[in-house]
């Protein structure tokens, strides 16, 4: 028990001093949002939150990795608005539906479920971006990975762009360049491209993401030569070379429900599922931090919390800008 309670306090501790250069860095983005915004206005909102977070992930198992991967696509483009949740309207065409979104992109009922039992204790009062956040928080610790605090009081666009989501979203055959330079723009640096990067510990993805690196990587007419062989007959197994199996999916690391750090080890024994996710330990500007989070899950998972903080701050509105949406899929 003591110990349970010295390695609890040395993780907050950690975590406190890990998330600290951010807040003298950007002390406007902090200053905008408040950890607890809610608290008088709407005090029960996280344990709404958790409890349907915790109903979700029990009924499918998939979701934890589904609502953090909307999360990310929610901040990336154009900043973390929920914008990404809005459906298609005659004045624009939105990110929902964008190519790589549409039939990709899931969890959207879990968000509604969760701003319907808000909306009746709280009616008009919390963000579908800001419930989008401690989702993804919630599901992120429900799959065993870390906590983090939240600051809130982000507000919900009014539009959203199809084509910034082609844009600005990073691509898995992207070289890592291109990928690292949507993130800076962002206000992201190289360490949170590898760190958000392990994200995908959870979760499955679908074979057009990386069937090239099982066929035809690089217009070659062969395999991937970085791909470890048994990886590669095993993935082979999974997505065979026929359009019908482009849907199949197979799981992101070997512990694919569980956050860990096996998506680093993963990558150093060369059976990363990605190219964008195996590049990250051909580059010599980030094999060293895949080496040392491979080595030392309480380090990922520190150095994760403190990225997604970085994330969740991406391009919020604050004040009086945008809306408190009733209906997360339309504007009001």
């Amino acid at each position: 028990m003591t110990h349970k309670i010295i390695s609890y306090f040395t993780f907050s501790l950690c975590l406190l001093l890990s998330l600290s250069p951010f807040v003298h860095m950007h002390p406007f983005a902090y200053s905008q949002l408040d950890y607890n915004f809610y608290d008088r206005s709407c005090p029960r909102l996280s344990t709404i939150v958790r409890y349907n977070l915790w109903a979700a992930i029990r009924n499918d198992t998939r979701m934890a990795a589904s609502l953090l991967r909307m999360h990310f696509h929610d901040c990336i483009v154009n900043g973390c608005d929920g914008s990404v949740l809005l459906d298609d309207t005659e004045d624009f065409k939105g990110e929902k539906n964008a190519l790589p979104n549409i039939k990709s992109l899931r969890g959207f009922e879990v968000i509604d479920n969760i701003k319907a039992d808000v909306e009746r204790f709280c009616p008009s009062t919390v963000s579908c971006a800001d419930i989008l956040t401690l989702a993804a928080r919630e599901a992120v610790r429900l799959a065993g990975g870390p906590f983090w605090p939240v600051p809130l009081g982000r507000r919900d666009g009014t539009t959203a762009s199809e084509k910034a989501v082609n844009e600005q979203l990073p691509s898995p055959i992207e070289p890592l360049e291109n990928i690292t330079a949507k993130f800076t723009s962002k206000g992201l640096d190289i360490k949170d491209v590898v760190v958000l990067s392990g994200g995908h510990t959870l979760g499955f993805a679908q074979c057009f993401t990386f069937k090239r690196r099982l066929f035809d990587f690089n217009g070659s007419g062969k395999p991937d030569p970085t791909l470890d062989s048994s990886a590669l007959t095993n993935l082979r197994s999974i997505c065979p070379q026929k359009d019908s199996a482009n849907s199949n999916l197979a799981p992101l690391d070997s512990t694919n429900l569980k956050f860990d750090n096996a998506y680093y080890t993963n990558l150093v024994s060369n059976t990363g599922l990605l190219e964008s996710d195996q590049a990250l330990v051909k580059d010599p500007n980030t094999a060293a931090m895949v080496n040392s989070y491979s080595a030392n899950p309480f380090l990922f998972s520190n150095d994760f919390a403190a990225s997604m903080v970085k994330l969740g701050n991406v391009g919020v509105l604050t004040g009086k800008d945008g809306q408190i949406r009733k209906k997360c899929g339309s504007v009001n």
